[in-house]
């Protein structure tokens, strides 16, 4: 299951399965069905005993703190993606009230982002003020330097460090071992130390969540059950053979007399029985004669799915042994019954009420939000792209599963905004970002992805996702005081993506990149390359690599001044690319990452930077190291719109309440800016610069 793109954990991740993402196992359910008990008992009985005493404090030293800052509460709405050149076109329209009126009343400015600029190195850079050298995020994926494979670059999940053997069972004596690879502390943690109160909600790169004073849900990167980025289930009644699919899989079913027979599948549960392979939940479908719906029947759970309608979020458990259960959730979403029935299954997502893994903190939090709101996403990227790429959803079966998404995390904001009366309140909203990458086709006809299909229909898609957004913003406006500062930001823009570039064809073509005698193409990840005469290699969406001996397995490039050379003559070959077919640049420039980081985590960057052009981004085939004969070629898929490209081109949005005095923000500007509005002193590492924020009554909503 290898996948490719940019928001990328579905698009890129969800296929890496086992290989670069290991899949948790039983020990997984062992937390869930034992230690996430005792550690909810002790810790609700502690809450309990020590309130009075905690309260007292709480109170003093909040009291000591406020004196120092400038703002009472700070709140950040963060719109993934959304771009500035439409934001201002809308605006101009009349078709965005309440950003206007912050635009009129306060600020609207670019916000620079990172490079490259994709959303887990952006957000990394929000969040801890440092630039990528010194957070240690670069991409979606990082390369092994002993095996050239890619692993997940920014969390790690492994067994329980001690386990009991009983014959061939083997049982976890304690939780999974999750490790968070971002370095540099999150402003929320000196707020913290501080005693400023926090609450962070779906922030990327914040799994596994990590403890300070406030609550964190975290986002980006949180695996579903079956240990990958979100891995969807097609189910079908037409005579083809199961398998995978990019980004999920078909599973087969059968006949029972009137009963359609399946499973739904877990993850692998090897660890816990030799070989027994993945764990599964069995149901089984039943279609009502005549009418466009079917019985579903999971586990004794008896439901009417209905064509072209989500279910509910719907609890699945899986039995892995010895009283071990694991608990997850997901929709189902019947999309055809004649002359072949169709069920789409969403991945099965860790279930919030009872996680497997700790998807929160404290981590009671998620459970709080469950039985206040009900069942809720928690894959770090849950709009599930690759089944719209797939065919397997249509447009507005994508557009319907990701508003319903957009409104949980509306009600998950809107809580969290009423409970922090003071200190700060962040929320990353992630529907601007994928509705983009899936749509921006309806904003070009001539798009490749088109193919001549009708562009009409959905033309207005993009516009009623902003008009969405801003209305989220007139209804925050509502609940704010004039000593409560709004920063609504994004962490990239966007552009088209018609083209792709095989950076790995190219090397291979141009005496960079060798292959195995005889061979003229490459399997998935690189596999058949002949590293022994390999000099360069690209992984992930903007890295490049020079094959270096002493640091690489079999590198071939000596440090030094043969290793410089090399970069510049890529440097200067490949700045400036031209697209035959298109007679247009694809490639801007290629930056050397000596130039554009600094930091202890330098060396673990790729060696260079590729920046594309609009229209342009790495090749789909060239993301999951596939080597081919083509090096451009058209983009057919209905992710038509990226921002992985030269990161001068693609700025976020910065909207505030209040006018922010500042010439360029940057994103590496709102740790130190956010630090110093309640009189934190910036630590010395961060890069960023703290903004002047004006003292004028800040802009609100006076029309609602």
């Amino acid at each position: 299951m290898i996948a490719a793109g940019s928001a990328l954990a579905i698009a890129l991740l969800s296929p890496l399965g086992a290989e670069a993402y290991a899949g948790p196992g039983a020990g997984f359910a062992f937390l869930s069905s034992f230690l996430l008990l005792l550690i909810v008992f002790f810790s609700s009985l502690f809450s309990l005993l020590s309130w009075p005493l905690r309260l007292l404090y709480r109170l003093f030293r909040r009291r000591k703190v406020y004196t120092r800052a400038k703002v009472k509460r700070l709140v950040v709405l963060g719109l993934d993606g959304m771009d500035p050149e439409l934001a201002t076109k809308y605006m101009n329209e009349g078709k965005l009230p309440h950003l206007a009126r912050l635009r009129d009343q306060g600020t609207f400015l670019p916000l620079q982002t990172t490079n490259p600029p994709i959303s887990p190195v952006a957000w990394s850079t929000f969040q801890t003020g440092v630039n990528p050298g010194q957070h240690n995020i670069y991409d979606f994926l990082a390369p092994s330097r002993s095996t050239y494979l890619p692993y997940l670059s920014s969390a790690q999940i492994s067994g329980a460090k001690r386990n009991l053997r009983i014959g061939k069972l083997v049982i976890p004596l304690g939780k999974p071992q999750t490790k968070l690879l971002r370095k540099s502390k999150p402003f929320w943690n000196y707020l913290g130390e501080a005693g400023i109160f926090s609450s962070i909600l779906r922030v990327p790169i914040t799994f596994p969540p990590e403890k300070f004073s406030g609550v964190l849900l975290a986002g980006m990167c949180v695996p579903d059950l079956r240990g990958s980025q979100g891995t969807f289930s097609f189910y079908t009644t037409r005579p083809e053979e199961s398998g995978k699919k990019q980004g999920g899989m078909r599973v087969p079913m059968r006949r029972e007399g009137d009963w359609l027979i399946s499973h739904l599948v877990g993850p692998d549960n090897d660890s816990a029985r030799n070989g027994a392979g993945e764990l599964r939940t069995p149901f089984k479908l039943q279609p009502v004669p005549g009418r466009d719906e079917a019985l579903l029947d999971l586990a004794g759970q008896k439901i009417v799915l209905r064509k072209g309608i989500y279910s509910d979020w719907i609890q699945v458990r899986f039995n892995a042994g010895l009283g071990m259960k694991l608990y997850g959730i997901c929709r189902f979403l019947l999309t055809a019954v004649s002359p072949h029935l169709e069920l789409y299954v969403t991945p099965v997502n860790i279930d919030p009420a009872k996680p497997a893994l700790p998807i929160s903190h404290p981590l009671t939090y998620s459970i709080y939000l469950a039985k206040l709101l009900g069942p809720y996403a928690t894959l770090g990227l849950a709009e599930d792209t690759w089944a719209l790429n797939e065919g397997i959803l249509d447009d507005e079966s994508f557009l319907r599963q990701c508003y319903l998404i957009h409104d949980e995390r509306e009600r998950m904001f809107f809580d969290a905004l009423d409970k922090t009366r003071r200190g700060v309140c962040v929320c990353v909203f992630d529907t601007t970002d994928r509705v983009q990458h899936m749509f921006w086709r309806y904003l070009e006809p001539e798009h490749p992805a088109n193919n001549g299909k009708d562009t009409v229909r959905l033309a207005g898609t993009i516009e009623e996702l902003y008009r969405k957004m801003d209305d989220l913003v007139g209804r925050t406006l509502e609940k704010l005081d004039d000593n409560t500062i709004l920063l609504v930001i994004s962490d990239h823009g966007f552009k088209s993506f018609q083209r792709g570039v095989n950076l790995n064809s190219w090397l291979h073509q141009n005496g960079y990149l060798a292959l195995q005698e005889g061979a003229t193409e490459s399997g998935e990840w690189l596999k058949g390359v002949d590293w022994e005469r390999t000099r360069a290699f690209a992984l992930g969406l903007n890295g490049l690599y020079i094959n270096q001996k002493n640091r690489e397995r079999s590198g071939t490039v000596s440090a030094g001044q043969e290793m410089e050379a090399l970069k510049k003559e890529l440097q200067e070959k490949l700045g400036g690319l031209r697209d035959p077919e298109r007679d247009r640049v694809a490639i801007t420039e290629v930056f050397d990452r000596r130039a554009i980081y600094s930091g202890p985590y330098v060396e673990n960057a790729p060696d260079l930077i590729v920046g594309y052009n609009p229209g342009y981004r790495t090749a789909w085939d060239s993301v999951t190291g596939k080597i081919t004969r083509t090096v451009f070629e058209d983009n057919t898929k209905a992710w038509s719109g990226d921002h992985c490209i030269d990161a001068r081109l693609v700025p976020g949005v910065l909207f505030c309440n209040r006018k922010v005095q500042a010439e360029r923000p940057s994103l590496v500007d709102m740790a130190p800016t956010i630090l110093d509005l309640f009189g934190v002193k910036k630590p010395p590492h961060m890069h960023g610069k703290i903004w002047g924020l004006s003292e004028a009554t800040p802009a609100r909503n006076k029309t609602r």
